[in-house]
């Protein structure tokens, strides 16, 4: 099979499928579920090469109430464990007024790379002396201005590389309600010839960072202690407040465990973020730099308040918007911006931060008590079924029964299966 094929991306996508399935010799099922797809004009609209879609469960999480206001919550994702998990730490912050939060504002930052510079600390000082004429070209640059945004700041720095000493200028730049990463990205590209003329040296890179420490979204909450507890368990709620507390303490301390507790963080923006059309990329980038800026750690912080309460924080990069990229192109994603019914993207970020915070506080729930494989495989038992097998009709049936006898495997359903059938 070549993979080289010259024009493929002005053929059509059905005529893209044809060949594909050509050279790759397709089962006649695998063509028929590449053909089976809606929403395939606007996906050729949105990226490239395309010649199918792929369609991900939308789900909605309930039980959110962030700053006040009632939000049911928009999540892409196939694992229903995230969705269970948004709503449970939804539910469990709900009983003390939900979530709170805040914003830093809509700023991302734009670097303009300069190597081969003579005297890259003379150079600085030239940026910096020129910075409001560098900052007035950058706005002429784009439309932000007149949308209340623009460039509001130019900063320079000198580094020290493994290639020698070089000169970045940063242009801290208000996005608005945009994401604003092609906004940036004009402007960085537009000062860049202004900046070689007064650095002396030869401009390279011309991008932002998604290292958006500038645009941070907070949310808190806390928990009595009595919402911890359980009947089908033997800890009280203070026990499961506390071993809370020492599992954010071990990922606080080691980077192993930091890692997969930000991963739970993540399982609900990034699905928010896909149901929206915004970058979860993005998101997932500034993120994990943002948590290993003074060394890899946790995203959130879980503190026993002076009440006994169980108090719940997040500080997370967030850089989304609510209007430009496919946020309003795609339909399925527009519908979703109505159902949060969101106007600004301040406010979009609050409900991401929010979302990430619910959806720890169930993920350091389930591993302080019971773990966190008793209720992820249960929630996974449909999966098993249809996995193994089981008719649709029969699929309900063979998941409550694992999950009655607490064995969620594959080769249960499968016996399963054959003595339902028979």
């Amino acid at each position: 099979m070549d993979s080289r094929i010259p024009g493929f991306y002005e053929l059509p996508p059905a005529e893209r499928l044809d060949v594909l399935a050509a050279r790759c010799d397709l089962s006649e099922t695998a063509r028929d579920a590449l053909e089976s797809t809606s929403g395939l004009a606007t996906a050729d609209q949105l990226s490239e090469n395309v010649v199918s879609t792929i369609a991900y469960p939308l789900s909605v999480a309930t039980n959110f109430r962030i700053d006040g206001t009632d939000r049911l919550i928009p999540m892409a994702t196939e694992e229903s464990s995230v969705v269970a998990a948004a709503a449970h730490g939804a539910k469990l912050a709900r009983s003390e007024g939900g979530f709170s939060t805040s914003v830093t504002g809509p700023y991302m930052t734009g670097q303009i790379q300069v190597t081969d510079v003579e005297d890259p600390h003379a150079a600085r000082a030239r940026v910096l002396e020129h910075a409001g004429d560098i900052r007035a070209e950058a706005n002429d640059q784009g439309v932000l201005v007149s949308h209340g945004g623009g460039c509001e700041e130019v900063t320079a720095r000198a580094l020290d590389t493994p290639t020698g000493e070089m000169l970045v200028v940063h242009l801290l730049v208000n996005t608005q309600d945009a994401m604003g990463a092609n906004a940036v990205n004009t402007m960085a590209e537009g000062v860049a010839p202004t900046i070689a003329d007064l650095t002396g040296g030869e401009v390279v890179l011309r991008i932002l960072s998604n290292l958006a420490d500038r645009r941070l979204a907070r949310a808190r909450c806390t928990i009595p202690p009595e919402a911890l507890d359980r009947d089908d368990t033997d800890r009280s709620g203070e026990q499961v407040r506390d071993r809370i507390v020492d599992a954010w303490a071990f990922a606080a301390a080691d980077p192993y465990r930091a890692a997969t507790h930000n991963k739970g963080v993540l399982n609900g923006m990034d699905s928010l973020a896909l149901a929206t059309m915004n970058d979860w990329r993005a998101i997932e980038a500034g993120a994990h730099a943002y948590a290993a800026r003074d060394g890899y750690g946790p995203l959130t912080t879980f503190e026993v308040d002076a009440d006994g309460n169980l108090a719940c924080s997040i500080e997370v990069p967030v850089q989304v918007g609510v209007v430009g990229g496919a946020t309003r192109a795609h339909p399925t994603a527009n519908a979703a911006m109505e159902l949060l019914d969101v106007e600004t993207g301040d406010e979009l970020a609050g409900i991401f931060a929010a979302v990430g915070l619910a959806e720890n506080i169930a993920s350091m729930r389930a591993l302080a008590d019971e773990g966190i494989q008793t209720g992820h495989m249960k929630l996974h038992a449909k999966n098993v079924a249809a996995e193994a097998g089981a008719p649709e009709d029969l699929v309900d049936e063979v998941a409550a029964r694992m999950v009655a006898e607490d064995d969620v495997r594959a080769s249960r359903a499968r016996e399963l299966v054959a003595e339902l059938g028979e």
